[in-house]
């Protein structure tokens, strides 16, 4: 069980190194075809899309890691992203400097 736990946490640690949070994401949509969305604003180094073991399914939310800051603000300044009729909920990553974390 410490095992789990330890895992979680550094997967949570793992996910303050991206740069937007991406939700509602259809069923339907793979990695593959995110990166490929999202390289229209620049270039994109990671996708990140969670699985569910039980069902196997994605759990319809992902992380986009961008090369450089300004691809970001690309992705963020336009008004709505659609990806198969669905529209999907974007929300940027705050990095916070070690000073302002909190000490666990």
């Amino acid at each position: 069980m410490a095992a789990a736990s330890v895992v979680r946490a550094a997967g949570r640690r793992s996910r303050r190194l991206f740069d937007i949070f991406v939700a509602e994401i259809p069923w339907t949509v793979s990695s593959k075809e995110l990166k490929e969305y999202f390289s229209q604003f620049g270039s994109v180094q990671r996708c990140q899309l969670p699985f569910d073991r039980d069902t196997g399914f994605h759990r319809r939310y992902c992380w986009i890691k961008f090369s450089a800051p300004e691809e970001v603000q690309n992705v963020l300044q336009k008004d709505s992203h659609i990806l198969e009729g669905s529209k999907l909920t974007l929300k940027q990553q705050i990095r916070r400097r070690r000073s302002q974390r909190k000490s666990t």
